[in-house]
């Protein structure tokens, strides 16, 4: 157990990170959300309740979309383009283990979809772009039906008209929402990919290794 643990670390810590941020965000969000209620003259709500709300699911899911988006656009862009000197690029002006062909790759352990070839190899080959993307999509349709129901509260609490998810979706508040994420999701990995070229951190697999020259690309 001590051996697994330790091969499958960073996944584990990130996991824990998450739950418990989540809670956080659970447990702050229902806070909130019941001090809005009060103000407006309404009851306050318990944290199961809260769950069921579309503020909830719209908070929930525009920041899942746009951490989707940033990794998916991440991994198709590194195919393409290349940053001079970055750990975080292909090194340039030479071939890298990514391009190879798999069929000419294949070895004791390849996985099963590149050993049979055809459709199957070709949507392995694209499959962690696919995962991104599907879930930058399925986190969309959620935002968008979790603000929607959000959006309908407050038309209602007014005395206005609610809406259709498609109308929301055509909304300056829909949309707000989404780039406010996007936008720094992009700032941050334009840091990462700038700062990789001068800046180190000893011991990360994200940096160059120490004395390594500005110029050179890849760790």
């Amino acid at each position: 157990m001590r051996k697994w643990a330790k091969e499958h670390g960073l996944l584990l810590a990130n996991i824990a990170l998450f739950l418990a941020f989540f809670g956080g965000m659970i447990l702050s969000g229902a806070a909130a959300y019941s001090e809005e209620q009060q103000a407006h003259g309404e009851p306050p709500v318990t944290v199961l309740e809260f769950l069921a709300t579309g503020e909830f699911y719209e908070a929930t899911f525009e920041n899942w979309e746009s951490e989707f988006l940033q990794m998916g656009m991440y991994v198709v862009l590194t195919i393409f383009l290349f940053q001079k000197g970055s750990s975080e690029s292909k090194p340039m002006g030479k071939e890298s283990p990514q391009d190879e062909d798999p069929r000419h790759a294949m070895q004791d352990g390849t996985p099963w979809p590149v050993k049979r070839g055809g459709m199957a190899s070709k949507f392995y080959e694209n499959s962690l772009s696919i995962l991104f993307f599907g879930l930058f999509l399925a986190s969309l349709t959620a935002h968008a039906m979790g603000g929607a129901a959000a959006y309908n509260e407050e038309q209602q609490s007014h005395g206005q008209s609610t809406v259709t998810v498609l109308q929301y979706m055509g909304t300056s508040r829909f949309w707000f929402e989404s780039f406010q994420n996007w936008q720094s999701e992009f700032l941050a990995v334009a840091v990462l990919v700038g700062a990789s070229v001068y800046l180190r951190q000893k011991g990360s697999p994200e940096s160059k290794p120490v004395a390594e020259p500005h110029y050179e690309t890849g760790s």
